[in-house]
């Protein structure tokens, strides 16, 4: 099992989240194909992290952990394209990371931005359903 229950506090679900939007600050502010992509990628798994948090799981490092974090993200939100993209990134950047090689153009990297975005959207309108959780944006 990669999650473990675990009781975060509200302090540590924000600086989560808020790791994760500097992320995509990043990604967002950047005109280097690299530097987006793999930001973005970054603040996925990072606001993954936060939903998880919020939800009362914490994840263990270990080999696949991240494919069952986006996993995890893409059943919380309900969005099974969160699962599908998400998964493809992260075949991208290890492509990158272990063959050396980028394999994201320009527009892929833009449109993985922007849609990253809009699952951060998602995502705080989830966070900011529940009951007595401090407002994240």
């Amino acid at each position: 099992m990669t999650f473990e229950k675990f009781e975060f506090k509200p302090s540590q679900t924000e600086k989560y989240f808020l790791s994760a939007k500097r992320d995509l600050k990043i990604a967002i502010g950047s005109d280097i194909i690299d530097v987006q992509f793999k930001f973005s990628y970054d603040a996925l798994l990072k606001l993954a992290i936060t939903v998880c948090a919020h939800e009362g799981l914490r994840v263990k490092s270990k080999a696949g952990h991240h494919i069952e974090l986006v996993d995890k993200l893409a059943v919380i939100l309900h969005e099974p394209d969160v699962s599908i993209i998400g998964n493809e990134m992260r075949k991208k950047r290890n492509f990158d990371l272990y063959s050396g090689g980028l394999v994201v153009s320009e527009k892929e990297a833009r449109e993985y931005c922007n849609w990253v975005k809009d699952v951060f959207s998602k995502a705080e309108d989830f966070l900011n359903q529940k009951k007595g959780v401090v407002k994240l944006l």
